[in-house]
């Protein structure tokens, strides 16, 4: 599982306030914190940087990139201003950069798309369209097709394309978890050869913050079995990095089987185990969402 490190984002306050005063040394810090923690993307999350974002993301980058070396970014920002005077200060890495992220609104990729053609950039095609967050898994694979094929008339083949579907807070959108599921099993059907991406911590948005972990991890071992190919994640989640990179095989095992219908003797697990069972039952619906649930 690829992944592309979360922290360096403007709401956080220590690095919000670096960007503000254009502080290096928080910005540094963070970004070696990233490729220590085996990040294989560093995203530079501005939001929407109204005000002066097309001098805010090149300097980001150029700092960052000075200490990283050979990490690909991720440039992440509502600002197309922003996006474009980024990628012309960029400085060539083993992967293209990402842009993160062009929704399926013709006012949006009809701008960006040209863009991403013209630097030769990955992007992230979020799914969310002129009325928003899709419904269901089928109005994900419309909007799919549209922003794809969009992309493709322009040159830029399906391996450049990272479909992010969306994930949904468990405790508000609980069906909605599933129906990504459905949709990632789609993607290659739709367009053979492209990645897919997600904003994984979504899933965690509103739950207490011990629970956040357990969540993010099931979540993502669970996409992963529908193909999932990367995943934008907190850095600081040793647990999760660990799983992402095949040294955790027993949790995927346990999560896999009951994926397939196999359920297990919930007793007979040690209490770790006990609880990846347990967040899979609430993903997948079967468990109502409480704040409690690893307590039952």
């Amino acid at each position: 599982m690829i992944l592309i490190g979360e922290s360096l984002n403007v709401i956080s306050k220590k690095i919000g306030t670096a960007y503000k005063e254009r502080d290096p040394k928080p910005i540094i810090e963070e970004a070696l914190l990233q490729k220590e923690k085996g990040m294989d993307y560093i995203d530079i999350n501005l939001g929407p940087a109204k005000k002066d974002g097309h001098e805010l993301m090149p300097w980001v980058v150029q700092v960052v990139q000075e200490v990283v070396g050979d990490v690909p970014l991720a440039l992440d920002t509502s600002n197309i201003a922003a996006i474009e005077a980024a990628l012309k200060v960029y400085k060539p890495t083993s992967k293209p950069v990402l842009i993160n992220s062009i929704m399926c609104r013709p006012e949006r990729y009809q701008k960006m798309l040209p863009i991403a053609a013209q630097y030769n950039a990955d992007f992230i095609a979020l799914m969310w369209g002129p009325e928003g967050l899709p419904r269901d898994e089928n109005e994900r694979a419309s909007l799919a097709v549209e922003l794809i094929y969009a992309a493709n008339e322009l040159g830029i083949t399906n391996d450049r394309i990272w479909v992010d579907g969306i994930v949904t807070p468990v405790n508000i959108q609980q069906p909605q978890l599933m129906s990504l599921m459905e949709f990632q099993a789609m993607i290659q059907d739709i367009a053979p050869g492209a990645k897919s991406t997600c904003g994984l911590s979504n899933i965690s948005n509103g739950p207490p913050k011990h629970l956040r972990g357990i969540l993010n991890q099931t979540y993502m071992v669970m996409l992963e079995r529908k193909g999932m190919y990367s995943v934008i994640s907190d850095p600081l989640d040793d647990q999760l990095t660990a799983i992402a990179k095949g040294k955790r095989q027993d949790i995927v095992d346990l999560i896999y089987g009951m994926m397939d219908g196999n359920e297990p003797n919930i007793a007979s697990l040690s209490k770790e185990m006990q609880e990846y069972a347990k967040t899979v039952n609430v993903i997948m619906g079967k468990t109502l969402y409480s704040d409690s649930w690893l307590e039952v």
